[in-house]
């Protein structure tokens, strides 16, 4: 007869000696990075994202905000916390497995839980929501957790070129469009004196109930368009880049300072002269819509992850050579990633709606950045107080706890008893 089998092992998140300390560091750093670019989102119309000329920059700093912004910011940060993001399936999922507990199950309530926290972000607070279209695309990408990371990066190479592909061809069709319409879709995308911008400055500068109308109109169009057109074949390659990364060892620093070194000048070297390309293209563009809209933005699409996995490798090498500093500055910030990250949307909209100060297309580019420098210096001090007295942030707090059906113990005090 045979044994009996081993009892099941309860799952349980993670405790703070479990962490991996790279991850944290990488999660804070992606987070300075996002701000800089969902800044912009915040304080200016939709356009203004991907067609500076709508609210051009005025004088050389607003110029040089705008072209640093661009060149070292733009989709690289979110393509590296999409990374870490695809990273953290492989590691939850492992030590579900490890457990004896359903990988799958836990991965779908986690999935679950980040889609309803996800749409309530999108339609309450912010449209720029990332969260929906993780958990949407996470419940895809975790059946990639068992490849190795030669497959995944084959995976990933394959799924950004299936992006590109998307990009040419929507940009071929709107050339083929007759005027009228390619004249709608301006108004509607690229114009700040089309009828749509008008529309939306005066309902994010109206009350919450006529901002919630037009966030309804901007999150509809996200979700139902940009997710299958601009998001899913980019995030899921991206994930797939990360999980290769995690079990390949670079995101937890395992490779040696040679090969890091060797990875950031790759990066750098092919990333930045394809930043540099879309700019001249679109530039000789005029940055007129039938070009910039998609074909424009191909060039940077294709960077992104170069430079991401550049910037990887310079925040480790940064990491073993000032640590303490490193740690201080950007783990707490990472260990409450999902609580910095609605922080930020719930501060940046008090700031530009409404329902707030109500300075939506009154603050430039150079206010934007000191507001970022201003979030910049209070993430960090916020965190480690948070974290010197709590186990979690308060949005992990609530996401770990309906994930495990439970209350998870928040205050430290009451985890050193209970480990007592």
């Amino acid at each position: 007869m045979s044994a009996n089998p081993p009892a099941r092992v309860r799952v349980a998140p993670v405790s703070g000696t479990e962490r991996i300390a790279t991850l944290d560091i990488l999660r804070g750093f992606a987070l300075f990075g996002i701000l800089v670019m969902n800044i912009q989102a915040f304080a200016m119309i939709a356009a203004a994202y991907i067609n500076p000329p709508a609210v051009a920059p005025t004088g050389t700093a607003e110029y040089a905000i705008w072209l640093v912004s661009h060149v070292f910011f733009d989709k690289k940060f979110i393509t590296l916390f999409t990374m870490l993001f695809g990273a953290g399936i492989v590691l939850m999922t492992q030590r579900a497995q490890a457990a004896g507990n359903g990988a799958l199950a836990l991965h779908y309530r986690r999935m679950l839980w980040l889609l309803v926290i996800g749409l309530i972000h999108a339609y309450l607070i912010w449209y720029g929501d990332i969260l929906t279209a993780y958990a949407l695309i996470g419940m895809v990408a975790v059946f990639m957790r068992h490849w190795s990371p030669r497959r995944l990066v084959i995976a990933s190479l394959v799924l950004l070129a299936l992006q590109q592909g998307v990009f040419a061809l929507i940009g071929a069709g709107i050339t083929m469009l007759p005027p009228e319409e390619i004249a709608i879709i301006a108004d509607e995308s690229w114009l700040a004196t089309g009828s749509y911008a008008l529309a939306e400055i005066e309902a994010y500068r109206g009350s919450y109930a006529e901002q919630l109308a037009m966030r309804v109109q901007h999150s509809l169009a996200m979700q139902f368009f940009g997710i299958p057109t601009e998001q899913f074949f980019y995030l899921l390659g991206v994930m797939a880049l990360g999980m290769a990364a995690f079990k390949s060892g670079l995101l937890t620093g395992e490779w040696s300072n040679r090969a890091y070194t060797r990875l950031a000048a790759i990066g750098l070297a092919l990333g930045l002269p394809l930043v540099a390309l879309g700019l001249v293209m679109n530039e000789n563009a005029g940055w007129e819509m039938t070009f910039s809209l998609y074909f424009g933005r191909m060039p940077n699409t294709l960077a992104a992850p170069l430079l991401a996995l550049a910037y990887t490798a310079l925040v480790i090498l940064a990491a073993r050579r000032f640590g303490p500093a490193m740690q201080a500055l950007f783990a707490p910030v990472g260990r409450m990633a999902f609580s910095n990250y609605l922080a930020q949307s719930i501060i940046c909209t008090l700031i530009f709606y409404g329902h707030g100060l109500g300075l939506f297309m009154e603050v430039g580019r150079v206010g934007q950045i000191l507001i970022v420098l201003a979030i910049w210096i209070a993430m960090p001090l916020w965190s480690r107080a948070w974290l010197a007295r709590f186990r979690f942030g308060p949005a992990e707090w609530l996401w770990r706890s309906l994930v495990y059906r439970k209350a998870q113990p928040m205050l430290r005090r009451a985890s050193v008893a209970a480990a007592g």
